[in-house]
C-alpha cells in the first residue's frame, strides 16, 4: 500500500467524511452511513472481530492497515484503532488506492 491512500484519507477527514474510535465507527455501520471501513493491524483481537463481524452482517467492505499510528497520522489525530468513510466518492478512490 502507497502512503498516497493517507493524504486521501487525511482530506477526506477535513472535508468532514470521516468518523474516528471504535464506537462511533459501529454507530456508523448499523446507521448504514459508513462506505468502507480502515482497520489497524494491531487492534486487539476483541475489537477486530467485532467490527469485521459488523461489516460483513452490514455487508460494508473493510481494510487491514498496518498499524493505529499510521492510521492516527493519515487523519491529524493520536492513535486510531478504526475510521470509518462515509463517502462514497472517497470510499472508491481510496479502495482504488488500497488494492494497488
Amino acid at each position: 500500500m502507497k502512503s498516497s491512500w493517507k493524504s486521501l484519507l487525511g482530506l477526506a477527514n477535513r472535508a468532514g467524511k470521516c468518523v474516528s474510535g471504535e464506537e462511533l465507527v459501529v454507530k456508523e455501520i448499523r446507521q448504514q452511513r459508513a462506505k468502507m471501513i480502515l482497520l489497524a493491524e494491531d487492534a486487539s483481537a476483541n475489537t477486530r472481530k467485532k467490527l469485521i463481524d459488523k461489516c460483513t452482517y452490514y455487508q460494508v467492505p473493510y481494510y487491514i492497515v498496518p498499524d493505529r499510528i499510521e492510521l492516527g497520522n493519515a487523519i491529524g489525530k493520536e492513535q486510531r484503532v478504526t475510521v470509518a468513510v462515509i463517502d462514497n466518492g472517497f470510499a472508491k478512490k481510496l479502495k482504488k488506492l488500497i488494492d494497488q
